[in-house]
């Protein structure tokens, strides 16, 4: 049932010290030569919780991936520990002193609230799972705050809970589920689970959800982190209906004003490309309004402006040329600049980057920037370079 237990023991903790940097290349050799000394069902539980961990440091850090304990499908559900930790702040920063964290994986957001300072009921139904969030919390030193329950969601009393987090599954036998009410628990149960929450609530749903399946009483932010949209959280108990992209490292946090769609425009000097969270979060406008731009088309998240105004919201290119699409063209001009290095960015074009770079070979010490897209309903090209 358990097949962290080996792990946990005086020898299960020391050869996971010893494989610890272990190169996949050298698996084998390693594998065989601790056998000799070690059953060998615990050298392959130690083999594969060091690629586990090695998997995990970009979403925890070395120095927590290196202490943790995971399974496969927590290392890539998980929520990246930026973005666990933000939303601990956000928590503490209401007055939250404790949450029942409902569907907890191994523990990520768990140990976030922990390190904030609240105290955490972290439950799970899978036995494997809820063992690495106990295992986990012990080795941060969070156990203290940190009680974790192998149960049902939906059976837990969180009455006793200022808050709930709720992270439903949203991956099934035939990969990512994108029905709400087919996630485990259904996003209808998480919501009533949210209500009933003293203070406040969050759930965690996919950054594809429909804003129309977002209920009125709730607050929806997007996140993004280093550029990449990572999730969607529902929030009860803040400002219903506010919608708002957060950019994570910061956090930069754009809201809402309820702009009607920018005018499309002719490319002016300069395009900016928003954010991720900010295009999923329906506020391109926002941007366009900073800026004082409008969009190149009216179905594609490109704003053009005639002057550079930076914003952490978007980013800016300086264009150079726009062109209608035309591949012999594109490549004349790169072979006259001398544009060895190219970046090819695409929008609302069936073209692929790779296959565009193999047909107009860029050769030479430049760079530049190519955008596929339309322009007023019309193939374009516009190529420039970051500003």
């Amino acid at each position: 049932m358990n097949d962290l237990a080996p792990l946990l023991t005086p020898e299960g903790r020391a050869l996971l010290d010893e494989v610890r940097d272990t190169d996949p290349a050298q698996e084998l050799a390693v594998a065989t030569r601790l056998r000799r000394e070690h059953p060998a069902e615990l050298v392959s539980a130690a083999l594969g919780q060091a690629r586990l961990r090695q998997r995990a440091v970009v979403k925890f850090g070395a120095e927590d991936a290196g202490r943790m304990f995971f399974t496969p499908n927590g290392v890539e559900q998980s929520t990246r520990a930026s973005v666990a930790a933000y939303r601990a702040r956000r928590m503490a920063d209401l007055g939250i002193t404790s949450v029942a964290d409902l569907c907890c994986g191994i523990g990520g957001d768990a140990i976030a609230l922990a390190r904030a300072g609240i105290r955490v009921l972290a439950v799970d139904r899978d036995p494997q799972t809820a063992a690495a969030a106990r295992a986990n919390a012990d080795a941060l030193g969070l156990a203290g705050l940190v009680e974790v329950r192998e149960a049902d969601v939906t059976e837990v009393d969180t009455a006793g809970f200022d808050a709930v987090f709720v992270d439903p599954a949203r991956r099934g036998g035939r990969g990512r589920i994108f029905d709400p009410e087919a996630y485990s628990p259904p996003l209808s149960w998480a919501v009533s689970a949210a209500r009933r929450a003293p203070r406040a609530a969050a759930l965690k749903i996919a950054p594809g959800i429909p804003h129309e399946a977002v209920p009125e009483d709730a607050e929806a932010e997007w996140i993004s982190d280093g550029g990449d949209v990572k999730e969607a959280v529902l929030w009860f108990g803040t400002e219903p209906g506010a919608v708002r992209a957060t950019l994570l490292p910061g956090p930069r946090t754009l809201l809402s004003r309820g702009l009607p769609d920018p005018a499309v425009r002719p490319p002016g000097r300069y395009l900016y490309e928003p954010d991720g969270a900010v295009i999923r979060a329906h506020l391109v406008a926002e941007v366009a309004d900073r800026v004082g731009g409008g969009l190149l088309d009216a179905t594609i998240a490109y704003v053009t402006a005639d002057a550079l105004h930076p914003t952490p919201y978007a980013t800016a290119y300086e264009i150079t040329d726009h062109l209608p699409f035309n591949v012999k063209k594109l490549k004349a001009l790169l072979r006259e600049r001398r544009v060895g290095t190219l970046t090819v960015k695409k929008r609302g074009s069936a073209v692929e980057p790779e296959e565009l770079r193999r047909k107009v070979k860029p050769q030479g010490p430049h760079a530049a920037t190519v955008f596929l897209t339309r322009a007023a309903g019309a193939p374009a090209m516009l190529i420039g370079h970051p500003a």
